[in-house]
Parts: C-alpha cells; sequence; structure tokens
C-alpha cells in the first residue's frame, strides 16, 4: 500500500505535462489557422483597378470579414459570385436568340447580346426577367475589372454557386481586356463580382408584344423595356365596354397570370373586348398605365408600343 502511494505525484505530474503539451500544441494550431486566414486576398474595392485581382473564395462562399459582409458584400454593393457562358462565343446564348424569359431578338439592340441567365435568386420564377446587373472580374489575367452590364433573359438550371450567372458568350468576353476575349472564355468557370443596376432604355417606352396563339378568349402579352427595375411582378388588364355602352375603358381592371418568363395571360370564357389599358407592377412597387395601348383589332404576333416608361 505504502508503495502504490508513493507512486500516486509522479503519475499526476505525468498528467500534467502532458496536458501543457496538448494545450500547447491547440495555440500552436489556432495561430498557424489565423495567419492561414490572413493571408487570403481579400474582394477588390469599388475601384475599377484590376489589382485586387486573384479571388480565393470557393464556389458558394460568401466569407465575413476580409472586407465583405456575412452576405458577401464588398464596398460599393458588389457580392461574389460564379460565372460560365453558353452558346456561340460572340452570341447571344440561345440559338433562337431568345431564353426562359420571352425576349425574343435578344442579340439585337437594346440587348446585343449582353444577355444571362440567372439562377433561382437572380431568375426568380421568372419575375426577375429584364433585370440589370452590373458584372465585373478580377480572378484571371484577361479579366479587365471594368464592369458591364447584363439583362436576366433566361434561367440557369445548373447553378455552381449561391449566385451563378450563365452569360452569353459575348458578355462573358466582354470582362475581358483589349484582344483578350477568347482567352478569358477558354477559362470556363471564374469568380466575379455583381450588383444591382437601373435599366436603362435611352429612346424606347414600355412595349407589350401579343404572343403567338393569342385569341378573344386567350391573350398572352410579352412585356419589355422597363426602365428602373427592368423588371415585372404583375399586370393587370382593363377592356373597354361593347359599343352600346359607349365604347370607353370599362374602370374595372382584373388580374392576368403569369404565363412564364416575362409573359402574362387572361383566360375568359367569353371574348375580351378591346382596346386593352395595361397596369404593370414592377419590383419595386411602383405602378404604370398605357391606356389603350392594344388596339379593338389586334392581332397576334405583333407588338404595340406604349407612350409611358418608369422614369
Amino acid at each position: 500500500m505504502a508503495a502504490q502511494g508513493e507512486g500516486r505525484p509522479g503519475k499526476e505530474m505525468a498528467s500534467r505535462a502532458v496536458a501543457a503539451a496538448l494545450l500547447l500544441l491547440c495555440l500552436v494550431a489556432v495561430l498557424v489557422s489565423c495567419v492561414k486566414y490572413k493571408s487570403h486576398k481579400a474582394p477588390p474595392s469599388d475601384s475599377n483597378s484590376p489589382s485586387g485581382s486573384g479571388s480565393s473564395y470557393p464556389s458558394g462562399g460568401y466569407p465575413s470579414g476580409n472586407g465583405t459582409t456575412a452576405g458577401g458584400e464588398s464596398p460599393g454593393g458588389w457580392l461574389n459570385a460564379r460565372a460560365t457562358w453558353y452558346g456561340a462565343p460572340n452570341g447571344a446564348g440561345p440559338p433562337d436568340n431568345g431564353g426562359a424569359c420571352g425576349f425574343k431578338r435578344v442579340n439585337l439592340p437594346p440587348f446585343s447580346a449582353m444577355t444571362s441567365c440567372g439562377n433561382q435568386p437572380l431568375f426568380k420564377d421568372g419575375k426577375g426577367c429584364g433585370s440589370c446587373y452590373q458584372v465585373r472580374c478580377f480572378a484571371h489575367p484577361a479579366c479587365s475589372g471594368v464592369p458591364e452590364t447584363v439583362i436576366i433573359t433566361d434561367m440557369n438550371y445548373y447553378p455552381v454557386a449561391l449566385y451563378h450567372f450563365d452569360l452569353s458568350g459575348t458578355a462573358f468576353g466582354a470582362m475581358a481586356m483589349g484582344g483578350r476575349n477568347d482567352e478569358l472564355r477558354h477559362a470556363g468557370i471564374i469568380d466575379i463580382q455583381f450588383k444591382r443596376v437601373p435599366c436603362r432604355y435611352p429612346g424606347l417606352t414600355v412595349a407589350f408584344n401579343v404572343e403567338h396563339g393569342s385569341n378573344p378568349n386567350y391573350l398572352a402579352v410579352l412585356v419589355e423595356y422597363e426602365d428602373g427595375d427592368g423588371d415585372v411582378v404583375q399586370v393587370d388588364l382593363m377592356e373597354s365596354r361593347a359599343e352600346g355602352g359607349g365604347g370607353g375603358p370599362t374602370g374595372v381592371w382584373e388580374p392576368m397570370r403569369e404565363s412564364w418568363g416575362s409573359i402574362w395571360r387572361m383566360d375568359t370564357r367569353r371574348p375580351l373586348r378591346g382596346p386593352f389599358s395595361l397596369r404593370i407592377t414592377n419590383e419595386s412597387g411602383r405602378t404604370l398605365v398605357a391606356e389603350q395601348v392594344i388596339p379593338a383589332d389586334w392581332r397576334p404576333n405583333n407588338v404595340y408600343r406604349s407612350i409611358v416608361q418608369f422614369g
């Protein structure tokens, strides 16, 4: 018994030594981790200078600290995203120059092929159609760092990050320095920054394209070229009275249903009576009324331009 009692202090000292060694190792590990974290490059500031190239954030990574907020926002409102491209290298994306928003001829002005698919946080089940964003890149040697404006015209079904822009070949290449467009496109997937900006369509007013298949009992309308938010979250229609009732507007707004993308429809059991007034509401809650913009003798596949625009 005496021998056992005499051995306890030795064992206690050995246990304390082991514990101290473990604590020292933990402190060293924490210090090394901190050094590695601080060595990561912060995303560039709101300057257009390419000196901030070399983003080290992984796909879908939006860390707090290092100059960003918990949502991945850097000074100037820029957020982190990833970008790919699709279609022809110098094309507008879809081979038919359309997309899941229903817009047509996006290869031509005012879209001019500066278009993009957006994943759900950008596409928003179609209510993000027409939204405008600035995009820029620093993470590749060919990146210019200069912001370029793109419009959401299509849906991205296979995102590689929380925010994923699948740009047209034209838009992706536009982020490059002069003469290095193809070099940037060969990168395939790159880290970018983006932020929402107002849409601007100088000289254009809001237009309504009556879609193919429309008839007196089914009216489908594509809304496009809205300044400001650029998108539409609700469309309402006002019919006109029958000729016996004076032929003027009824004064009653009827909500249209979102068909797909930026196309809204009205289904009725009785023939609709034109001319039609349309009221559109954007994401900010602002409304715009185009009075009797679609005439009584309307035809499918025709575009009817209003005289109104969001200021």
